[in-house]
This record gives structure tokens, C-alpha cells and sequence, in this order.
């Protein structure tokens, strides 16, 4: 799945979440209110969903899913913050690198105007990249 903004010129892809990977906009679960981003599949998908409602009601009932949920938490804050240090310290081509080492398989399904919106560059720099590293 991408978390991407929608824009008029391009899409800009904020996160990707690969095999059993989780997405969400977490601010707007939060503050409960619209998110000005949108969640796309990109390949065949199991999708769950769970309200803030829900949420509370297993933080309350349940020391396992409040363990959970803060594990969950924590790990979005934690890639976001690797997402942004990667796009300020590292260049698209070792961002791309760092990408195919990780999720070679699944980047053979995703489009790759997807990766490169990920990735910060335009199709054209990704394709640039691609043809000097092959």
C-alpha cells in the first residue's frame, strides 16, 4: 500500500508499507479528523481496519493490546524519523539501493513511478538511475 498526497502535477508517495506492513494516518486517527492524504493498494491486499473507538476499547480491556498499541506507535514514529533522515543525509540513488536491498521482490510488482515518487526523484532521474547501476 502508498500513503500519498495527491497533487496536481504528481502524486507525492509519503510511505509504502510492504509485506505485513501497516499504514495509517496516524494524525488524523488521532485527532479524528480528515486526513488530506490517501491510502492506494498497489497489489493484492488483506486490509484491516480499526476505529479510534476500537482502539480505546482494547487499550481499556486488555494489557496485551495496550503493548500493542504503543509497540505500533512507536514504530511509526521511528520510520518516519528514518524516512526523513534518509531523504535529508542520503542520495536518491543509495535511498533506491537501500530499497531494492529490502524489498527486491515486492519492487518487481510496484509501478515505478510509485518508487521514484517515493524515493524523491522523477521517473525519469529513477530510470537514470537504474540504467547507470545496471
Amino acid at each position: 500500500m502508498r500513503f500519498y498526497i495527491a497533487n496536481q502535477t504528481s502524486d507525492l508517495t509519503l510511505s509504502i508499507a510492504f509485506n505485513n506492513g501497516f499504514v495509517s494516518g496516524y494524525n488524523s486517527f488521532l485527532t479524528r479528523s480528515p486526513s488530506s492524504c490517501y491510502i492506494e493498494t498497489l497489489i493484492k491486499t488483506v486490509f484491516w481496519q480499526l476505529t479510534f473507538e476500537g482502539l480505546q476499547e482494547i487499550y481499556r480491556q486488555t494489557k496485551i493490546g495496550n503493548a500493542i498499541g504503543r509497540y505500533a506507535s512507536e514504530d511509526l514514529v521511528l520510520k518516519k524519523s528514518q524516512r526523513e533522515l534518509c531523504l535529508l543525509h542520503e542520495t536518491a540513488q543509495e535511498r533506491y539501493l537501500n530499497l531494492v536491498a529490502e524489498q527486491l521482490q515486492l519492487l518487481k510488482e510496484i509501478p515505478l513511478k510509485y518508487i521514484a515518487s517515493y524515493i524523491g526523484v522523477t521517473p525519469q532521474a529513477l530510470s537514470r538511475i537504474r540504467k547507470r547501476i545496471s
